[in-house]
């Protein structure tokens, strides 16, 4: 319970994270400064973006055949992956009306939608829709 209370907390002072997995972002920033690439993972949390080719980090790791109780073999060596980087690193890359790859911000639109109960009554909803606000449209 004690997690919840932390999680809740954080995601107050931090605020919700406007970059989703699956997006094409440009990295703003860093060593790997205009690299462009896809999001592989977001932690809200932590406030970092996972994003594929770029903060490659390499990591040794030791064999664990020698080990009994290591359920999964790996072989030893040096890995290379990804590491995170913080989300105010990357801007969002959209296609503009000319096919040009502009990088963006995101806003945010709430549409009216019209949803059923299983009664067969409806009711009017809304419904969160980001925009690129360079080029207006829907994300």
């Amino acid at each position: 319970m004690a997690s919840n209370k932390i999680n809740a907390a954080v995601s107050r002072q931090h605020g919700k994270i406007d970059i989703r997995k699956g997006d094409r972002v440009k990295v703003l920033s860093g060593k790997d400064k205009g690299t462009v690439g896809e999001v592989l993972a977001v932690q809200p949390d932590r406030e970092r973006v996972t994003v594929s080719g770029v903060n490659i980090v390499k990591r040794h790791l030791k064999d664990s055949s020698a080990t009994p109780q290591g359920s999964q073999q790996t072989q030893g060596g040096i890995v290379s992956s990804e590491a995170p980087i913080h989300v105010s690193n990357v801007g969002l890359v959209v296609k503009d009306g000319d096919g040009n790859e502009v990088t963006t911000r995101i806003a945010h639109r709430r549409d009216e939608v019209t949803k059923r109960r299983p009664d067969g009554t409806e009711y009017t909803a809304y419904r969160s829709v980001r925009i690129a606000r360079k080029t207006g449209e829907e994300i």
